[in-house]
């Protein structure tokens, strides 16, 4: 009610004049004097292939010698590098930023090498619109790194842009300030240079990239700007050498063939590159980084946070409203989410347990059939234990009874082996008895003068007859034939053969 109020009043205000001298024209002297002593700062993106001299032309620009080294072709990827420097030039300060793309184009592919140059422009963004969401913001003391220009350097092919460059100038347009150079503009001839402007520029058209437009709705600067848009895009040179030209010393290349003088518009639109930057869209470059681009981030970021300036019905929210409407909708959805989370768990415990219900019946099972087995394996151990104590217990019977009837065996072989031996000597003696009678009977034939025959005694062994009458028998034959036969023998000188044989036997 009360801001329709001083719309109202605010439409119906009058224009009064002035009686005399308040002071408030001094505002500008102000505004500067606080920018003098609070300082500036700039930052500028360089975009190009490695080699086409953005090093150079920064430290052409602002006529110093920024320290780095130099990028190698061999990157796997592509890299942003962000150098701060603080220059002073009079009594103001520029805290400059210069950030590089290491790297950019020498990859293979390079279809994504415009990604990390997209995320870092977008990443200064988020960083300044956190710090503006802050409760406690200190803006006045934040270092802004947001990118106020774009540098995208065209390498001086003579024919046409690559794709590589069309591609990401068009993902940069929408992000950032794009101010096309083209790059070492000395190593093509003029007319080649002057087709490969009008290449570009119809290409940029074609492709809907929209580049940088200096600005000419400002009168003390339109005629120039207008001028200079035409001249767009910028063949530049860069060198940090000075050579003397006549009487002076300048910046300039020298070749076999000649000299090209950096600040020389005939040569080269170093100059009018300068001009348009530095000394006088600086500011507009500054301007359009906030008012248009960043903008632009701010809102598709609110919005997608939820942030309206309106309702449906068309009338304008407040943001204590539009926090509320959004907590609560986050609420809800929260709630949602934790719900069908909690349906998800119950769901999944009950999964979970009818599958360790299953795993715990297969369990039993299988510990079931392992204890039956187990059982069958013990009682066929049982039983093969008892049969081997069977055997064992008949092998120590037979081994008993074997052991007995082996000494029963030992004890009548003992006896029968005497009996044999016994059998044996008495044999021995009847078989020498039998030639030894023989033997005196023959001598007795031979010497007997009563020529008894000895054989007529039946001295002869029966075959039946024990051997103890054998013997006997012998015996006594023996003693009849020395009875018949002593005489004889005696004078014969045999006497002593029947005593021999007879004590022999």
């Amino acid at each position: 009610m009360a801001a329709a109020e001083v719309a109202r009043q605010g439409e119906g205000c009058r224009t009064v004049p002035l009686s005399g001298h308040v002071g408030f024209d001094s505002l500008p002297d102000q505004l500067v004097n606080k920018s003098v002593n609070h300082g500036f700062c700039f930052n500028i993106l360089c975009v190009g292939e490695t080699g086409l001299g953005k090093s150079t032309l920064m430290d052409t620009l602002f006529n110093t010698k920024f320290e780095g080294d130099p990028a190698s072709h061999s990157q796997p990827g592509v890299q942003l590098k962000s150098s701060t420097y603080d220059l002073q030039e009079s009594n103001v300060n520029l805290k400059l930023t210069i950030v590089s793309t290491v790297g950019f184009g020498d990859q293979i592919n390079k279809e994504d090498s415009y990604k990390p140059i997209v995320e870092f422009i977008d990443a200064q963004f988020e960083a300044y619109l956190q710090e503006e969401l802050k409760i406690r913001r200190v803006l006045h003391n934040y270092h802004d790194t947001r990118i106020h220009a774009c540098l995208y350097f065209i390498a001086p092919t003579g024919h046409s842009l690559k794709s590589l460059d069309l591609v990401t100038m068009k993902k940069l347009d929408s992000k950032v300030n794009i101010i096309p150079i083209i790059a070492k503009s000395d190593a093509i001839s003029k007319s080649e240079l002057t087709k490969f402007k009008i290449k570009i520029t119809s290409e940029l058209v074609s492709n809907g990239v929209q580049i940088y437009q200096f600005p000419t709705d400002d009168e003390s600067v339109a005629e120039i700007n207008g001028t200079m848009n035409a001249h767009l895009p910028f063949a530049v040179i860069g060198s940090t050498e000075e050579l003397k030209i006549g009487n002076k010393m300048m910046k300039a290349r020298q070749y076999p063939w000649g000299t090209v003088q950096v600040e020389n518009e005939a040569h080269c639109d170093f100059v009018k590159l300068r001009e348009m930057l530095i000394r006088v869209n600086m500011e507009d470059l500054r301007e359009q980084t906030h008012t248009r681009h960043y903008e632009l981030y701010r809102r598709c970021k609110l919005e997608e946070m939820g942030f309206k300036d309106t309702d449906p019905d068309s009338k304008p929210f407040s943001l204590q409203e539009t926090y509320e409407a959004k907590r609560n909708e986050f609420l809800g959805e929260l709630q949602k989410k934790e719900e069908a989370m909690r349906q998800m768990f119950v769901q999944r415990v009950k999964e979970k347990e009818a599958e360790l219900k299953e795993a715990e019946k297969e369990l039993h099972e299988k510990f079931d059939r392992l204890k039956k087995l187990h059982q069958d394996e013990k009682k066929k151990l049982e039983d093969k234990k008892k049969s081997l104590d069977d055997e064992v217990n008949a092998f120590k019977q037979r081994k008993t009874a074997a052991e007995l009837l082996q000494s029963q065996a030992q004890q009548a072989g003992g006896s029968q082996t005497l009996k044999r031996d016994k059998e044996r000597k008495n044999s021995f003696m009847l078989t020498a008895l039998r030639h030894l009678l023989l033997f005196g009977c023959m001598v007795h034939e031979a010497h007997c003068p009563v020529r008894v025959s000895c054989r007529a005694f039946p001295f002869a062994p029966e075959a039946n007859a024990p051997p103890l009458v054998n013997t006997r028998l012998c015996h006594c034959a023996c003693l009849l034939t020395f009875a018949h036969c002593s005489p004889l023998c005696l004078n014969s000188g045999l006497s002593e053969s029947p005593g021999l044989l007879w004590l022999s036997l």
